[in-house]
């Protein structure tokens, strides 16, 4: 082999190494998120018992009165 086939080996090994580093990190970065959010939904569930919905004006709908543009301009 030539030399400069081998440092090309060791070059490719070193990127290897540093991928796999940086993608074990990742790995771990998101299993702490997703385990952080499902603790948090978890603590958030006791204000959705107390939650009460008040569909009542639903159906309603909502009227806007314009004023003339008289009264606007003042």
């Amino acid at each position: 082999m030539d030399k400069c086939s081998c440092c090309w080996k060791k070059v490719l090994k070193i990127v290897g190494i540093i991928a796999a580093v940086a993608a074990a990190a990742a790995a771990v970065y998101f299993l702490v998120k997703k385990l952080k959010e499902k603790k948090a939904l978890k603590e958030g569930d006791e204000d959705l018992e107390s939650f009460v919905s008040c569909s009542c004006l639903d159906d309603e709908p909502i009227v806007v009165e314009d004023k003339p543009a008289e009264e606007a301009a003042e």
